[in-house]
């Protein structure tokens, strides 16, 4: 792993009234960049090497680097969670050594930042891949560290919680639509095990367009990596935010919004939706918080002449 000990895996900062908790599962190399982020050329990383090594990318095997992290923000007297990780003991056919039957130690992170399952109020899944939804189920017999156990039944991780969910991607992977057009196995099982039981307990909640959690936090639709991938706007005093799901893998899609992730479904409408993320994100200063992003994992936007540059990056402390 790159970048990360035991204090850099739970950070804490202050945006007006809401405390944002970050909570970081790993911080590695992970897909090469031909692979990841096909559109992007090799003179970008050269020409940019300076900053994005060794946070954002390897040169000497030329992968990116991401992290997987979820955050957590205590607003309006609440505690709302937004993405899950990828969960611990799931069938993930084709996604080794990442994914497949993977063990982290998710719930002992937010233990750690002080929050227990039955504290969460809200989940956010900004969208249903495979990485953002993993703990919001658990194995029915409380094995949280993997295994569905007898029955292979999976009930939600959060028993208190309201999960808001994107109706677009609910339908485009859900059984009514034949788990997705163009949908492969591995998303009828992440549908099965970690978005049906949620339903099924009755704690789903689908939402279209605009949703509002509460006065500081807001939802908004930003389709084309996924039909419902979407936004969560942070607005506290004078301090913005927005928490942007996986509209951008790596910062060098800041300084080309049109380069998309290979795991973009429908890329013209990720990138339109990209513009419209940075321009607002610079207009109105708001900080940008990708899933993936390593290093501060949060960074302000400018923009520069027709597109947009990087700004000075978040500063957050440990726990």
């Amino acid at each position: 792993m790159t970048n990360e000990n035991e204090n850099e895996r739970v950070q804490r900062m202050t945006l007006g009234d809401v405390e944002v908790i970050r909570i970081v599962e790993w911080h590695e190399p992970f897909l090469p960049v031909s692979e990841f982020l096909p559109d992007v050329g090799a003179e970008v990383w050269r020409d940019n090497e300076h900053w994005l090594a060794p946070d954002h990318w390897m040169p000497d095997s030329d992968r990116t680097v991401i992290a997987l992290q979820s955050w957590v923000l205590r607003s309006a007297g609440r505690t709302v969670l937004v993405d899950t990780g990828a969960g611990n003991g799931r069938d993930r056919p084709g996604m080794a050594p990442y994914f497949h039957q993977r063990q982290g130690d998710f719930l002992g992170l937010l233990a750690r930042a002080g929050i227990r399952p039955e504290d969460v109020d809200v989940v956010v899944n900004t969208h249903l891949h495979v990485d953002h939804v993993g703990w919001n189920t658990v194995a029915a017999n409380g094995d949280a560290g993997g295994g569905t156990g007898t029955g292979g039944e999976w009930v939600p991780t959060f028993p208190n919680a309201q999960y808001l969910i994107p109706a677009a991607d609910d339908f485009h992977y859900g059984p009514d639509n034949a788990y997705g057009n163009g949908a492969q196995e591995v998303d009828r099982l992440i549908y099965e095990d970690s978005i049906a039981p949620v339903h099924r307990a009755g704690q789903a909640l689908l939402w279209d367009g605009l949703h509002r959690v509460d006065e500081h936090l807001t939802l908004e639709s930003a389709p084309g990596h996924t039909p419902g991938s979407s936004v969560l706007r942070l607005a506290s005093g004078s301090d913005r935010a927005v928490f942007v799901g996986d509209l951008l893998h790596s910062p060098v899609q800041i300084l080309d919004h049109c380069r998309n992730s290979s795991s973009c479904l429908a890329p013209g409408q990720a990138a339109v939706s990209r513009l419209r993320v940075l321009g607002r994100a610079a207009d109105e200063r708001e900080l940008l918080v990708p899933a993936h992003f390593g290093g501060a994992g949060a960074l302000e936007v400018r923009r520069r002449r027709e597109g947009f540059a990087l700004g000075a990056w978040a500063t957050a402390g440990p726990r």
